[in-house]
């Protein structure tokens, strides 16, 4: 085990923070250049794609995580047809992510979409879905919260019946509303299992590529982090400049999963 975490982990980071100090063309010798390659950092399209990259995982978190929960509450009792149900919400989930960008790519074509059919049906007009930076944001969204709410409404789901019966009938005893019922026992038990759709999310998020590069390849300024990468290796063919926006990335991810994990331990004790 820890000769796979050395070879698939440990050396591969060693290689990217060493590349990430070197002038490294993609074909060509490399030589050392400092700290010179983090002024990526600064660059207009990295801040821009920075920007939209946060936008997009405050947004897809909030909307993915409330349609999970949703989905969580309606199928946690086993109740008639229900196993049908929790079937129907996770079946997207079976499908890839890139299968799934192409399959909603074919959906939102202005030029032969079924959408717009239906809203042409319903008298609105044709609707560009990706004819610019909001409407993209917005179609993708829908896109991923479609292929990942039943994943997480099958975790959120384990969090809620892992909750015992009893608390909730003692809270109805003692004259507890639902509202309340939700506020004081639901949420607060259940923040662990929370923490963990949250760890999830914002990471997926943070890395989004396939859907972005497959519906724009990054246009009406939808570029992402990753695709901000993508772009220093292959079309700049800088992989120096590309590995030290990498770095920056990874820091950022682990500061933000170290602190989410704190939260769930805490949450657990």
């Amino acid at each position: 085990m820890a000769a796979l975490v050395v070879v698939l982990f440990v050396i591969p980071l060693v290689l990217m923070v060493w590349m990430s100090l070197n002038h490294w063309p993609l074909l060509g010798a490399s030589a050392p250049n400092g700290v010179e390659n983090y002024q990526a950092l600064k660059d207009p399209l990295f801040l821009r794609a920075v920007w939209f990259t946060l936008k997009y995982t405050a947004i897809t978190t909030v909307v993915l995580g409330l349609v999970a929960f949703g989905l969580a509450l309606l199928v946690q009792r086993d109740r008639p047809a229900v196993g049908a149900f929790r079937t129907v919400f996770f079946l997207p989930s079976a499908v890839g992510l890139a299968s799934t960008t192409l399959l909603f790519y074919g959906l939102f074509n202005t030029d032969a979409s079924p959408l717009n059919e239906l809203v042409r049906f319903l008298g609105l007009g044709d609707v560009d879905w990706l004819g610019s930076n909001g409407s993209t944001l917005a179609s993708t969204v829908g896109m991923i919260t479609w292929r990942f709410a039943g994943f997480y409404m099958l975790i959120l789901m384990t969090g809620l019946q892992s909750i015992d019966p009893e608390l909730y009938e003692a809270a109805r005893i003692d004259g507890a509303n639902r509202w309340q019922i939700m506020w004081r026992v639901t949420l607060p038990l259940l923040r662990p299992t929370i923490a963990l759709t949250l760890v999830l999310s914002l990471t997926g998020s943070l890395l989004a590529f396939d859907q972005f590069f497959i519906l724009t390849g990054g246009r009406h300024d939808t570029a992402t982090v990753v695709i901000d990468i993508y772009r220093e290796a292959f079309l700049s063919q800088d992989l120096g400049r590309a590995a030290a926006v990498s770095v920056a990335t990874l820091a950022v991810l682990i500061v933000l999963n170290i602190a989410q994990l704190r939260l769930i331990r805490r949450e657990g004790r």
